[in-house]
């Protein structure tokens, strides 16, 4: 399934018992505080802390509150430096997240021991000041509708993805597995549940190419990809049309069949509103000259009917950006695809790639503009047992940075990826608890939160 990439050290900081204390700035007029408890077991739990900032911009910020029952400590953490003493916890900035602008927000989290019961704490502090939020700072945007009404087309601005608005937004949604294999796991009960139940905003459509896929049949592949553009559409979802190519890494093996595939898909959806173009899955066993060809000739058949949509370039290193090839973003920053309104991809898988992705990621950010096609939360093969802090530290990096992103897989596929049970599909609940592997009950609960998408 996956792939074999480098296991790295944990992102998890291991806490002491003694306070940490980072830069202190002017104190905000306001802050927001939401808590929740993601999961609970016999002697431990997991817990999520989101701050907002409601009043003015802070750098250096440092949170505090106090565990209400003597048995509850923190253990490990993300997203901060932790610490605990006696009952008083702290969670100080990290560098990537130590400026927060007004209406900002860092989610946090941490894993905790217990010994009795576990209430909630509700006294939380941001730089001395009581996170009530009631005072300061913007009123979330009314419902604007589907994220397809909400956000019209889509353009590439700076490094971010742009509404119609000109404002940066991140979709958040699900990617399919073959649709070669898992068909029945994409019919108009799951879509349904996708949008409205799981609240999603994206729809990535995998194509595979090899592997029984599109070369077995292109006029019948192209034919179903068409369709699931348009049930996305129907539910005011984005559709991420994916050229999966994996075995052979090279993309220029299936240029041919990717002119003839692109310039089939652009001319008949380039009215629509909702297409996004991944033209190379994840490249492997080539150089970044070889792919940035490979895109510069699939572009401009793109373009030729469809000027304006976005087009995803994958990177090396199974879309790593070069880590998991011992290189680094600094060979895409040197010599970026010679085209307008593109994005490069960067797939991750949470139980494997850690510190080392994360801070390439993290840092380039800032130069290039990014979109997280495809992670999982397990390990890089499909398989392994759930990774809950790394897959929790990896989202919480990708909402900060406003990244966007799919999760493999939105399937019954027989891996811990997979987001249902096997033999779910076919059936009509696709949300309940009951059909959710524990990845797919971690990712609806993360997707179904607001979107908040900036409407002016």
């Amino acid at each position: 399934m996956k792939r074999l990439f480098a296991l790295l050290a944990t992102f998890a900081t291991v806490l002491g018992l003694t306070a940490a204390f980072g830069p202190q700035a002017v104190a905000a007029a306001g802050c927001k505080v939401e808590y929740t408890v993601a999961s609970q077991w016999q002697g431990g739990f997991q817990a999520g802390v989101k701050v907002t900032n409601l009043g003015d911009p802070v750098t250096g910020w440092t949170l505090r509150f106090a565990m209400p029952d003597a048995g509850q400590r923190v253990t490990q953490g993300w997203n901060a430096t932790w610490s605990q003493s006696g009952s008083a916890v702290t969670a100080v900035a990290v560098d990537w997240n130590r400026t927060l602008a007004t209406g900002a927000a860092a989610d946090l989290g941490f894993s905790g021991s217990l010994t009795g019961a576990n209430p909630k704490p509700t006294a939380f502090t941001l730089n001395g000041v009581a996170c009530t939020g009631s005072t300061g700072g913007p009123t979330p945007d009314p419902d604007p509708g589907t994220p397809l009404e909400a956000n019209g087309s889509l353009h590439v601005c700076g490094v971010n993805l742009c509404n119609q608005h000109d404002r940066p937004v991140q979709l958040r949604g699900m990617s399919t597995h073959g649709i070669q294999w898992f068909g029945a796991c994409y019919g108009a009960a799951s879509l349904d549940a996708l949008a409205d139940d799981w609240k999603a905003d994206l729809l990535r459509i995998a194509m595979y190419v090899q592997e029984d896929g599109y070369e077995t049949d292109p006029a019948g592949f192209t034919s179903r990809v068409n369709g699931l553009v348009d049930m996305a559409e129907a539910r005011g979802m984005y559709a991420l049309i994916d050229f999966h190519t994996l075995t052979p890494g090279d993309p220029n093996f299936n240029l041919d069949r990717a002119k003839t595939f692109f310039a089939s898909v652009a001319a008949r959806n380039a009215q629509k509103k909702n297409v996004i173009y991944e033209i190379a899955n994840e490249p492997n066993g080539v150089s970044w000259p070889a792919i940035k060809s490979y895109a510069e000739q699939v572009i401009p058949v793109i373009r030729a009917a469809d000027p304006d949509a976005v087009v995803i370039v994958g990177t090396r290193g199974w879309s790593s950006l070069g880590v998991s090839d011992g290189s680094n973003e600094n060979e895409v920053v040197g010599s970026p695809v010679n085209a307008t309104n593109i994005m490069y991809a960067f797939h991750f898988y949470a139980a494997s790639h850690k510190d080392a992705y994360r801070t390439t990621l993290g840092r380039a950010a800032s130069r290039l503009p990014l979109f997280v096609t495809e992670f999982g939360t397990v390990s890089a093969t499909g398989g392994g047992a759930l990774d809950v802090a790394s897959t929790t530290a990896w989202l919480d990096l990708l909402d900060q940075l406003k990244i966007s992103y799919a999760n493999w897989t939105y399937s019954d596929a027989p891996e811990s990826s997979a987001a249902f049970r096997p033999g779910t599909c076919g059936g009509g609940d696709y949300s309940s608890s009951g059909v959710l592997t524990e990845s797919g009950a971690l990712l609806k609960n993360r997707i179904s939160t607001p979107d908040s998408f900036p409407t002016s």
